[in-house]
């Protein structure tokens, strides 16, 4: 009936649950003597008959009467302030640790638990908590001793009559044990299907643009409706349990107190007992049975508490990559050593992999989606550990398409990645998120105002150093227009531009001010003068900071230092030397540049006829489109409407191809 771990999660809740049953006890006291006093009044008053009470005995039962209400109400106010306090500091507790938690992980969590599930079980979950302790488990204790009591009163009177009482109690925890078993499949079941209802809403919800697009709402919509439909015959199961013990539990309960009250009636009529003490009995007999009736109304939410608690602790229970300890480093060069990594057995992502970044040099990394470029970064940040062989950080997309399964055999992974000579996985979090700043193509901005997200940065930043932040990324301008730094951000930067949002990132980012700077595909899915002022921006930290550049966008990395050229399927380094080098080479990273530059001329309207064929067998090889898509032949086309031609139609005929509407920035946005 209890959740062992969480008394022993909160032992100085005994104290607060310990009141509630001395205010309860208090609270029955007072009411038994009412009981005793009413009942002794009316025996006497049958006894006087026609002569009637006296006047005091009326004064007596009414000052009692009196006194059992106050008494009765200062203990319920002790109980509820009690309640209160045992339910809120739980709650308190384990929403903090549930948020330190997923601190500890880090977008790691999600190997753990979902969003929509960590969500639920620290708001909901932790809710059905505060019924458990505030009410559920001082109602246990109180349960035991209020029958206790009670015993000892009524045999005084009757022994016969309080043994026939105390032997029906146990027979409504009997009832509940009967069902518990039952009870914790279901509850499990309960939670699962509500959870699992919970990720589905939240994906359609944070996909419906999509959905909408590909006129894919309505089949959508029908599997959400099926899964609401499980979790209703699930949660009308819940119900049809819950009344059914229930009503077991009404049926003993005022099952025992009639017996109760018949054994006293004829102990009554054998002269065992006075009138006075009968209808004390009568009155006191439910007494024995309502506490426990009281709790088993309260089982039902405490196993709804202990199925939520289970989730609660699972996620608390959650392994967390240890931090290092060291808090500074020597410099600031980058250095990979014999790095092998993958995420399943025979799905290696990087194979011996070996490169230096030195100190205040712009690199690029550049190649194919799936040849594990933003893995790079993940090993960089921490986010993925090469001791432990599996992600850490739930890295979404092509990069990492063979994310760790559950029970899966794990590549054997090894090698070093260092910061200054500094083994990441040694350097403490403190130093690593202070020495290197990655921005990514989804950077995330909080609802608020641009000052808050700008301060995030930089908690020290001054107005003047936020406003240089916001010239540098040319979004001075408009953020003035719109209110200055109080300017409001609405949820994910709804009301800004998807080029806009980059910028607004990317001057949190310099205000941020590290050593090292990541650009993990910081300019997709943005517009042409966002994108070429994001490069502007970039190129000039190099001259002082360490700038690794992610891109599929190969235009964006020819002014880099040196490119680093990684392909799927092959060992170390594929390419590497500066833009002009690996031109000459005629290899891999000349072929995948030529291409780009025959589909953004294509995009433009400026490609031959003749080169359609040509392009498509590129891209098919390449395996990502000139932007950092994956543009596949199909949705690489344009019909009369605009982009919906499929690629048998462009190899096969080439003069029926139209200008894309929107030049190259519309095919840059194309993405499969």
């Amino acid at each position: 009936m209890f959740h062992k771990r969480l008394l022993r999660e909160f032992p100085e809740n005994r104290k607060c649950v310990a009141g509630i049953v001395a205010a309860q006890w208090v609270s029955l006291l007072a009411n038994v003597t009412l009981m005793f006093t009413l009942a002794q009044f009316v025996g006497d008053l049958l006894a006087a008959g026609e002569k009637g009470t006296s006047f005091n005995s009326v004064v007596m039962l009414l000052t009692v009467f009196a006194a059992a209400f106050a008494v009765r109400l200062l203990a319920a106010n002790v109980a509820d302030r009690l309640s209160y306090q045992a339910s809120t500091r739980v709650k308190r507790r384990l929403r903090e640790r549930v948020y330190e938690k997923l601190m500890q992980l880090k977008t790691g969590y999600r190997d753990t638990v979902t969003t929509s599930e960590a969500v639920q079980v620290s708001t909901e979950g932790v809710d059905q908590l505060e019924i458990y302790f505030g009410k559920y488990v001082p109602q246990f204790f109180y349960s035991l001793l209020a029958p206790l009591t009670l015993f000892v009163i009524v045999g005084m009177m009757s022994l016969k009559v309080a043994v026939v009482l105390l032997i029906c109690v146990p027979l409504i925890p009997v009832s509940i044990v009967a069902v518990q078993k039952f009870a914790k499949r279901l509850l499990a079941k309960y939670w699962g299907t509500y959870t699992g209802l919970g990720d589905i809403f939240l994906e359609n919800l944070q996909g419906l643009v999509t959905l909408k697009i590909y006129q894919a709402d309505e089949r959508y919509a029908k599997k959400m409706d099926e899964e609401a439909e499980k979790f209703r015959k699930v949660t009308m199961r819940v119900l049809i349990m819950q009344l059914n013990s229930i009503s077991v539990m009404d049926l003993v309960a005022y099952g025992g107190a009639a017996v109760g009250i018949l054994l006293g009636v004829l102990e009554l009529r054998r002269g065992q007992i006075t009138v006075a003490e009968c209808l004390f009995i009568i009155m006191v007999s439910a007494e024995f049975f309502l506490p426990l009736r009281l709790l088993g109304s309260f089982f039902h939410i405490a196993m709804n508490g202990n199925a939520a608690a289970d989730k609660i602790f699972r996620l608390l229970d959650a392994p967390v990559p240890q931090d290092g300890s060291v808090a500074a480093t020597n410099g600031n060069e980058i250095k990979f050593t014999d790095v092998t990594f993958g995420y399943e057995d025979g799905k290696r992502v990087l194979s011996q992999v070996n490169f230096t970044v030195p100190k205040r040099s712009f690199i690029a990394l550049v190649g194919e989606s799936g040849c594990g470029k933003s893995t790079v970064a993940s090993l960089l940040m921490g986010d993925n550990r090469l001791s432990e062989g599996s992600a850490v950080d739930g890295v979404s997309g092509a990069e990492n398409s063979g994310s760790a399964v559950d029970g899966a055999p794990k590549t054997e992974n090894g090698g070093s990645v260092t910061i200054g000579g500094v083994p990441v996985t040694e350097l403490s979090g403190e130093t690593l998120y202070r020495k290197v700043t990655r921005v990514r193509h989804d950077s995330y901005l909080f609802a608020g105002t641009v000052f808050d997200n700008l301060k995030m940065g930089n908690e020290d930043a001054g107005i003047r150093e936020m406003e240089d932040a916001l010239r540098r990324v040319d979004l001075y301008d408009t953020i003035m227009e719109k209110g200055g730094l109080r300017m409001p951000v609405e949820e994910k930067a709804s009301n800004l531009s998807g080029g806009q949002k980059q910028r607004l990132a990317l001057a949190r980012a310099l205000l941020h001010d590290s050593d090292i700077y990541i650009f993990d595909e910081a300019t997709s899915n943005i517009d042409v003068e966002s994108e070429n002022k994001i490069m502007e921006v970039v190129q000039g930290l190099a001259h002082n900071k360490t700038v690794l550049l992610i891109s599929h966008r190969l235009a964006n990395v020819v002014a880099a230092d040196r490119i680093l050229v990684l392909k799927a399927g092959e060992e170390g380094i594929a390419e590497c030397g500066t833009h002009e080098e690996l031109m000459a080479q005629k290899g891999y990273y000349c072929k995948l540049y030529e291409t780009q530059q025959e589909l953004e001329r294509y995009a433009s309207g400026d490609a031959g006829s003749g080169k359609a064929e040509s392009m498509r067998t590129d891209v098919e090889c390449m395996g990502a489109d000139a932007e950092g898509m994956r543009a596949d032949v199909e949705c690489m086309g344009a019909d009369a409407e605009g982009m919906r031609a499929d690629a048998k139609g462009m190899g096969t005929d080439a003069g029926s191809r139209r200008t894309v509407t929107g030049g190259a920035q519309r095919q840059k946005e194309v993405a499969v």
